[in-house]
């Protein structure tokens, strides 16, 4: 990228304002081209300053963090992303931004003590690079989100009728990461209410987080969607997503029943839930009968995942490039030799469901 990374920072907060831009400025890669105090100096400066990447706070007063997005993806689209409080209601609302078109979101870790706002440098400064680098391929906003923003030959949903049945049920366990939240509102909604596998899901997520994304896609999708609980029994037509800080796996009970297990072991994994951890245990169990998908994100989780999924002689599908968010978790896939098929987001649904 030619240049330094120009940040604008959105934020209500004179502290979370200075805090910010001394986290970024200590980055040679980044520059703070400006600051806003709301909603409606935060459309303003993108069009003045046109920045690489904005940071906009969710709960400011008079035009929110929500409104301010709607209006900037609308008129001026530019990468943004979103900082939100470590609340239920934050939770909902960064969602919505997600659903809006935000890259992605950085929860604000402020439990009483101001400098543990230090803490989110590292990961503020590494999604605030990624963010710049899926500047071109933002879209205009026009509609409430992107389901309902889509075409209607691409939305409609698909059919299982056709699937030609097999021994025992399959199983599809989906990664994801960085833009993955905005990649599985536009997948899943396109499964049909009789689709014939179990879905399981890891998505980067801190706490609180999980359980609301589970909740929209629900109100999305034909096919059920919640967060996992341990026992939870899988089943076709049911998404299960797993919770922020425990790792998920499936766990063969009795001969005919497979169940969800859920642990806070951490050791070895630095995200959890680990992608990993969920494919391993689902090409341990399911064999053949297994179907991996890694979309977009950062890093490489979910990368030794696929690869035994595809020991296992299951089934394998990769995001391409052109329509990840970021091409990290996908690109490892595919570089390792781990992919059967990669293709763009439109034709993951249909994928998955030939492949059921």
């Amino acid at each position: 990228m030619a240049g330094p990374i120009k940040v604008l920072i959105v934020d209500d907060s004179t502290f979370m304002r200075k805090a910010l831009e001394g986290m970024l400025s200590s980055d040679p890669r980044v520059t703070v081209a400006g600051v806003a105090r709301n909603g409606e100096e935060a459309i303003q400066k993108v069009m003045e300053l046109r920045p690489s990447v904005v940071t906009l706070d969710v709960e400011m007063p008079g035009m929110n963090g929500i409104e301010a997005l709607r209006r900037i993806m609308e008129t001026c689209p530019v990468p943004v992303l979103m900082v939100s409080s470590l609340t239920t209601q934050g939770a909902k609302d960064t969602i919505k931004a997600l659903e809006l078109g935000a890259v992605d979101f950085l929860p604000k870790q402020l439990d009483g003590i101001a400098t543990n706002i230090t803490t989110i440098q590292h990961e503020l400064i590494g999604k605030v690079i990624a963010a710049a680098q899926s500047a071109g391929k933002l879209k205009r906003r026009t509609g409430a989100g992107s389901v309902a923003s889509m075409p209607q030959a691409t939305r409609t949903v698909l059919s299982s009728r056709t699937i030609v049945g097999t021994r025992g049920h399959r199983a599809v366990a989906i990664g994801c990461s960085t833009g993955g939240p905005q990649a599985l509102i536009e997948v899943l909604p396109l499964l049909p209410a009789d689709f014939p596998a179990g879905v399981l899901i890891v998505q980067h997520m801190p706490k609180y987080f999980t359980q609301p994304f589970a909740e929209r896609l629900n109100q999305l999708c034909k096919i059920e969607v919640r967060e996992a609980k341990a026992g939870d029994v899988i089943s076709p037509g049911v998404a299960l997503i797993g919770p922020a800080g425990l790792h998920m796996r499936v766990v063969r009970r009795i001969a005919t029943q497979i169940e969800v297990a859920l642990s806070d072991d951490t050791r070895g994994h630095s995200h959890v839930p680990s992608v990993d951890v969920l494919m391993e245990s689902v090409a341990e169990v399911y064999g053949e009968r297994a179907v991996g998908v890694i979309l977009t994100g950062m890093g490489h989780d979910g990368a030794q995942g696929m690869k035994a999924i595809k020991g296992a002689k299951g089934r394998t599908i990769a995001q391409d490039e052109a329509t990840c968010v970021v091409y990290g978790m996908p690109k490892a896939v595919v570089d390792g030799g781990y992919a059967e098929k990669v293709v763009g987001l439109p034709m993951i649904a249909g994928e998955i469901v030939n492949m059921v």
